[in-house]
């Protein structure tokens, strides 16, 4: 795989209000009731909203079959007239796409990709291929369809181009100091399962000179553990100048368990040496999810109480 440190990297044409928005599902089906609901969301925020009538085909637990889904992904990247490309959910089927991908063509048509969960291997894979900036955030039928679904201003932020834009979060946040200190590096990552899946392929993670972003839905403290682990004896860790956890809902074992996972992942990564936070509502969020840009440089601060992450660079173009 070409590396991102070879080659320039890529960032998108803004989105504006009125822009057409690509609906897309590459992993599993979803709820048609909380698609529309977030389509009517978008359209109430000043997008359009587009989609294939395919993307309602079911297939197992896939959104249709790989070749449908793979197929809609690449024709929404080739529409002149879409400016970005959300995803419906996640669930699990994108990886069934990777092989397929026309990274020359996605290249040469750059475009807000956005999703999370098991989104985060096309996420990675097309950062770190072609150099394209890409975007850890809300989907249609998981955030846009509930009222306190979003960050509007992470959102706005993100897909504007504002420079040097920074998320700072108070004691009383949810974001949490787990390791103070301060750092820079692309910011980077995704769900921790689908980091852990990637290593051994063709398609795995490259970690160096980042800020890694980790999160995870209803994954077992030992599983946490596990897959930290993993990555940390593949050498996957080494190189990070900084990690930021999500929100981590439902990483429990039982009520009661006698420990937090705070203290389980400084176990793991605590001789890491690096500024470590937790808790950034960004991806499988109880509400108000956070967009990421992946792969624009920041800056991480952990203090005694506070953390920031600045943004020092767009994420966007502003060309159109």
């Amino acid at each position: 795989m070409a590396s991102r440190r070879k080659s320039q990297r890529l960032k998108p044409p803004a989105l504006r209000r009125g822009d057409t928005v690509g609906i897309v599902a590459p992993a599993s089906y979803f709820k048609r009731d909380d698609f529309e609901a977030g389509c009517k969301a978008l359209r109430e925020m000043g997008y359009n909203p587009v989609y294939d009538g395919s993307i309602f085909e079911r297939d197992l637990y896939f959104a249709g079959s790989a070749e449908r889904r793979a197929r809609e992904l690449q024709d929404m990247f080739l529409r002149d007239d879409v400016k970005a490309i959300l995803c419906a959910r996640g669930g699990y089927g994108a990886n069934y796409l990777l092989q397929t991908l026309d990274l020359k063509a996605i290249a040469a048509n750059p475009k807000i990709f956005m999703g999370y969960s098991d989104l985060t291997s096309l996420l990675t894979y097309i950062f770190d291929s072609i150099g394209l900036v890409a975007f850890h955030g809300p989907m249609v039928a998981k955030d846009f369809y509930r009222p306190d679904g979003i960050d509007v201003s992470s959102w706005q932020a993100a897909v504007d181009g504002r420079e040097n834009w920074v998320l700072n979060f108070a004691a009383d946040s949810g974001v949490k100091p787990l390791a103070q200190g301060s750092a820079e590096g692309l910011l980077y990552g995704g769900c921790l399962s689908m980091l852990a899946e990637s290593l051994g392929t063709p398609y795995e993670i490259q970690t160096e000179d980042t800020i890694l972003f980790i999160e995870d839905l209803a994954a077992k403290p030992y599983q946490v553990d596990r897959m930290l682990m993993h990555l940390k004896l593949a050498g996957k860790l080494a190189g990070v100048s900084g990690i930021v956890f999500g929100e981590m809902l439902d990483c429990v074992s039982a009520p009661n368990q006698g420990f937090t996972l705070e203290e389980l992942v400084m176990r793991v990564i605590g001789d890491l040496n690096v500024p470590v936070a937790y808790g950034l509502k960004s991806g499988h969020v109880s509400r108000e999810n956070i967009t990421l840009p992946m792969g624009v440089r920041v800056s991480l601060s952990v203090g005694s109480s506070a953390v920031s992450l600045e943004f020092l660079e767009a994420a966007v173009t502003q060309g159109h």
